[in-house]
């Protein structure tokens, strides 16, 4: 990727372009929260300057224009998924609240005492503790599949793990603390094979790479918007059509009903079934609009910069000494978790936050993993398109200076 184009796409991003602590921000914290480009700043804007208005249910010009735009974005993410159907789309706050909607509905439905769910050793805690949940409710068990020294999944115990008693397997397509992207088509032929149900936790994959649900063959398949580049408190729970019409809803309310009396309540069509209450509708709207932005992209391209990136930043960490790599799969998204030796990742982000760098360090919602590590955590730089080599450099310049100071 040319300079000339990364400029350009920065200057999209009106949040790249401060100081912090009196430095050039980099912001290198994209695995928690994606910076927004101005183009989804300005349809939030929008949405509340001229059309603020309450979906569907409206009998004025305000109302059909929001109903509109909300509508719209669902067909919108839609297409970004490949989903066979709009209906199959369902707004949530978030991945965690996606998930726990499948374990509380489908899951209570379907999970019985006897039965196992899979998960794996790298998952963050809203993969782990909703089938927790879900297992204490029911007598089902929960096991994880082993993750390797690299942070590889490993294949082979997965394969061992599967048996009729089987009935979800919940993997993460992308580790927020590795990095590793797990083969989840794999997964989900091998699960099916045995005739369980596969839900995948994408919050860290589709700002790196197209995903095609139909292709993969998931059954339920859900992301954050936050980490799109889209509002904070929106998100798409994806799941097969008639999986979600054998599904109870998952809270009651407006909306979700076609007749409410006192005598009996039926339910909604799909997806408002799933969809109690007014929604996030300037959250919908603006994550369509990120998802535009992006489809205006060329994606390989993006996902190649980003994989130069964290090439990169493994040759300045083989040449500075002292840190430990955690999460060297061969196949990996543009996370880079590490530990300087002696160093607690707690001081480490302070001294280089004091630069300008932001990073995230901690267990990233993943202690299992970080158990397993015996570490307390790491620092974690997460690369986006948006980054650059210079990003990079002044990272690595940051934590030349740490060392003077913790070492």
């Amino acid at each position: 990727m040319t300079q000339a184009l990364i400029n350009h796409i920065r200057a999209q991003f009106p949040a790249l372009h401060q100081d912090v602590n009196g430095k050039p921000l980099v912001y290198l914290d994209n695995g928690a929260t994606t910076q927004k480009p101005q183009c989804v700043i300005d349809a939030l804007s929008e949405y509340y300057r001229l059309n603020n208005s309450n979906v569907h249910r409206g009998a004025h010009t305000l109302s059909d224009r929001a109903t509109q735009q909300f509508e719209d974005a669902r067909k919108t993410l839609q297409a970004f998924l490949n989903a066979a159907k709009a209906e199959e789309i369902v707004w949530t706050r978030g991945t965690t609240e996606s998930i726990n909607i499948v374990a509380a509905t489908w899951g209570r439905q379907n999970i019985k005492a006897g039965d196992e769910i899979l998960v794996t050793g790298m998952e963050h805690h809203s993969n782990i503790v909703p089938w927790q949940m879900l297992c204490e409710h029911t007598g089902a068990t929960l096991r994880p599949i082993p993750v390797k020294d690299n942070g590889e999944l490993d294949m082979n115990a997965y394969a061992d793990m599967l048996s009729d008693k089987v009935k979800l397997v919940s993997v993460v397509h992308v580790s927020n603390a590795l990095g590793t992207i797990n083969p989840v088509a794999e997964i989900i032929k091998q699960a099916h094979a045995v005739g369980a149900k596969v839900m995948v936790d994408g919050a860290q994959a589709v700002s790196h790479w197209n995903v095609d649900v139909q292709t993969l063959d998931v059954d339920f398949y859900a992301f954050s918007g936050h980490k799109l580049f889209g509002p904070t408190g929106i998100g798409v729970l994806y799941g097969k059509e008639d999986l979600l019409n054998s599904m109870p809803p998952y809270q009651g309310g407006g909306e979700m009903i076609e007749h409410c009396s006192f005598d009996k309540t039926t339910y909604n069509v799909l997806p408002y079934k799933f969809e109690a209450g007014t929604p996030n509708i300037a959250g919908a709207i603006g994550l369509a609009t990120a998802i535009n932005y992006l489809n205006g992209l060329d994606r390989v391209l993006l996902e190649q910069h980003e994989n130069n990136l964290l090439e990169r930043a493994n040759e300045l960490a083989d040449k500075l000494g002292g840190l430990r790599k955690i999460g060297t799969a061969s196949n990996k998204a543009s996370v880079f978790s590490f530990l300087l030796d002696g160093a607690h990742p707690a001081d480490v982000g302070t001294l280089l936050d004091q630069q300008g760098i932001a990073v995230r360090t901690g267990h990233h919602c993943a202690m299992p993993i970080m158990e397993q590590f015996n570490v307390p955590g790491t620092v974690r730089a997460s690369f986006s398109f948006y980054n650059t080599m210079d990003d990079v450099e002044r990272l690595f310049a940051g934590l030349e200076k740490a060392k003077m100071f913790l070492l």
